[in-house]
């Protein structure tokens, strides 16, 4: 399995933030040799309209998609997605049923689910007692981190600039609208031809690259990490702000790490981890 496979890597710097457009949101892809590019630039999307844009794109090019949210909360620690509730699904792709299900925000939003349907089992502060009572992790998280990864955030913190709660959730409901139309990898097996969607997370590239940071602002330092990553340098006429910095590097991750001969076949990652809990891309 080589980058030929597919005619590009996209990267999509995801947003859960409430509204129905989403400074948050970046998309970035890399083709081919050449430097990573922005998709419309300076445009704000909605999360439908990447949906659309995906499926779209999809049909037209095998392309593999990345997005920067857990395709799914922690199971395995504790056998349940939402220990004590009763009739919730134990597997992923039914949970994005539940999820989408539950919500009722615009454009595919997902803090009703996490504020009012499932509040108990999210941490939103102090005053929801000690924050360890609600961090748990995915088997991958924990690889990462044995791997010096540093995978601090949890699917059930909901608080603070680096929470990946609302992001996540939101992301479910994308996913069970692609599920079907677009392989879903690691719940569905890589297809020989065709488009496939992958969960990312920036840093492990960003420590691939050898950046110490965990955000990069400016050109130069963008331009250090896609060096770090084998890719040609940007050419952008504006600085970036760090959704598009995430969005550029990962794309070009990607595309250095479909070289891996482990890429789609990571150690620990077992039938029923693909099936409950998934896998970031980029975990080896």
């Amino acid at each position: 399995m080589t980058q030929s496979r597919f005619a590009a890597t996209v990267a999509i710097d995801w947003s859960g933030a409430k509204g129905k457009r989403h400074r948050g949101i970046a998309i970035a892809e890399a083709r081919g040799d050449d430097a990573p590019r922005l998709v419309r630039p300076g445009h704000v999307w909605s999360r439908s309209e990447v949906l659309d844009w995906l499926l779209d794109r999809a049909a037209r090019e095998a392309t593999l998609f990345g997005f920067d949210f857990s395709f799914a909360p922690p199971f395995a620690e504790r056998g349940a997605y939402l220990p004590g509730e009763a009739d919730i699904p134990d597997q992923a792709r039914a949970f994005w049923r539940y999820v989408d299900q539950r919500c009722d925000d615009e454009d595919l939003g997902a803090a009703s689910f996490l504020e009012t349907a499932h509040r108990r089992h999210f941490y939103f502060g102090i005053a929801d007692g000690r924050k360890a009572d609600f961090v748990r992790f995915r088997q991958c998280d924990h690889r990462l981190n044995a791997l010096g990864g540093r995978k601090t955030a949890s699917a059930y913190d909901a608080i603070g600039a680096a929470q990946v709660a609302k992001a996540s959730f939101s992301g479910m409901r994308l996913l069970h609208r692609l599920d079907g139309q677009v392989a879903i990898w690691p719940m569905d097996p890589l297809p020989e031809a065709g488009s496939a969607v992958v969960e990312i997370y920036t840093r492990i590239y960003l420590r691939k690259a050898g950046m110490a940071g965990n955000k990069l602002r400016s050109r130069p330092d963008l331009n250090a990490a896609l060096a770090g990553l084998g890719s040609p340098p940007t050419r952008l006429a504006f600085e970036p702000d760090d959704h598009q910095t995430d969005a550029l590097v990962t794309a070009a991750g990607m595309r250095a790490h479909l070289n891996h001969p482990d890429a789609f076949g990571p150690a620990g990652l077992s039938e029923e981890l693909a099936k409950t809990e998934g896998w970031t891309f980029g975990i080896v």
